[in-house]
C-alpha cells in the first residue's frame, strides 16, 4: 500500500514542477515578445545630426540672431580657453531617455580636445520638455553632477517655463562657462584661419576685378603719365586692404600689382587694351568658404545632469 502512494505522490510532484517550469518559460517568452513588439512600435533610434556648428537647432526654437549670438559667445570662449561647448535642440529623443541619446551625441560629436576631454554639450528635447548637460571627462571636477543640476534648475528651467528659450540657453551657457573657466587646462592652440583667409582672398579678388574695371574706365580719360600715378595709388589701397584682412604680404601684393596693370591698361569690354572680360577671369569656386565646426576628439563618460520643465 505504501509503494503505490509514494509513486502517486512522486508523480504529482513531478507534474506540479513541470507545470511551474512551463509557466515560467511561457512567461519569459511572452515578456520578451512584448518588449520586442513595444520596441518595434516605437520605431528606430533618433539619428544624431551632423555637427556643423556650435549651435544646432532642429526645431526652429531660436531665430537667426539668437543663434548667431550664442555661436559668437561659444566661439569666443573656445578661442580663449580651448574648451568646446555645443548646444543641440531636437524635437524628441524618441524611445530613448535623454541620457541615452545625449551620450550617443557625445560619442558622435567628440566635443572637446583629444586627451583633454574638455567638452560640454547642452541638449534640449523640446517636445519631451527634457534637457541635459553632458560633461566631458576633463571637466567633471570643475562641473560636477550637482553643479550641472543646479545650473539646470536655477538658470535654465525658470526661463524655459516662461517660454523664453533663448534667455534660458544664454543663462545656462554663461553659468557653465563661469564654472569651468578657472579649471587649469592646457593653453588653446592657435586657431586655424585658413577658411577665413580663403574668404578674405575672395573678397579681395572681387574688389580687384570689379574695382579695377571701373577705375580703368575712368582712367581712360587721363593721359598715360597721370594714369600710371593714379593706378599706383589704387594698387597701394588694395595692398593695405589685403593686409588688414590678414592675408600674407605676398598675396596682398599680388592683388595690388594685378589691380595696377588692369587699371593702367584699361582692360574692359571695348577698352584700349583690346582685352575683354570673359567668364574664365573669375572663378566662383574659391570665393566664400564657410569654415564649419568640428569636435576635437574629446571623450565623455556620462557625467552631467538632466532636468525637465
Amino acid at each position: 500500500m505504501n509503494k503505490p502512494r509514494l509513486l502517486i505522490r512522486s508523480l504529482r510532484r513531478a507534474l506540479l514542477h513541470g507545470c511551474i517550469l512551463s509557466l515560467a518559460l511561457f512567461s519569459a517568452v511572452g515578456i520578451r515578445n512584448a518588449e520586442l513588439h513595444a520596441q518595434d512600435s516605437l520605431g528606430e533610434e533618433i539619428p544624431v545630426p551632423a555637427l556643423t556648428a556650435r549651435v544646432t537647432d532642429l526645431t526652429g526654437t531660436l531665430n537667426n540672431s539668437e543663434i548667431a549670438a550664442l555661436e559668437t559667445r561659444l566661439r569666443a570662449y573656445e578661442d580663449l580657453s580651448g574648451s568646446q561647448i555645443a548646444v543641440l535642440i531636437v524635437p524628441t529623443t524618441g524611445f530613448e531617455t535623454i541620457e541615452q541619446y545625449s551620450i550617443r551625441v557625445a560619442e558622435a560629436w567628440q566635443i572637446g580636445r583629444k586627451d583633454v576631454d574638455d567638452g560640454v554639450i547642452l541638449l534640449v528635447a523640446r517636445e519631451d520638455r527634457n534637457l541635459r548637460i553632458e560633461v566631458g571627462y576633463g571637466l567633471e571636477g570643475a562641473l560636477p553632477d550637482a553643479r550641472a543640476k543646479q545650473i539646470i534648475s536655477d538658470y535654465i528651467v525658470p526661463a524655459f517655463r516662461e517660454g523664453d528659450f533663448s534667455l534660458g540657453l544664454e543663462a545656462g551657457v554663461e553659468a557653465i562657462i563661469l564654472s569651468i573657466q578657472d579649471e587649469p587646462l592646457p593653453e588653446p592652440a592657435v586657431r586655424n584661419t585658413s577658411g577665413e583667409t580663403e574668404e578674405a582672398r575672395g573678397i579681395i579678388q572681387m574688389l580687384v576685378i570689379f574695382g579695377s574695371f571701373i577705375m580703368g574706365a575712368i582712367l581712360r580719360a587721363f593721359r598715360a603719365a597721370t594714369r600710371v600715378m593714379v593706378a599706383g595709388g589704387i594698387a597701394g589701397v588694395f595692398v593695405v586692404i589685403g593686409l588688414l584682412l590678414s592675408l600674407s604680404f605676398g598675396t596682398a601684393l599680388f592683388f595690388g600689382v594685378g589691380s595696377f596693370f588692369i587699371s593702367v591698361l584699361g582692360i574692359m569690354p571695348g577698352g584700349r587694351g583690346g582685352g575683354s572680360f570673359s567668364g574664365g577671369g573669375f572663378s566662383g569656386g574659391g570665393g566664400f568658404s564657410g569654415g564649419g565646426f568640428s569636435g576635437g576628439g574629446g571623450s565623455f563618460g556620462g557625467g552631467g545632469a538632466s532636468g525637465s520643465w
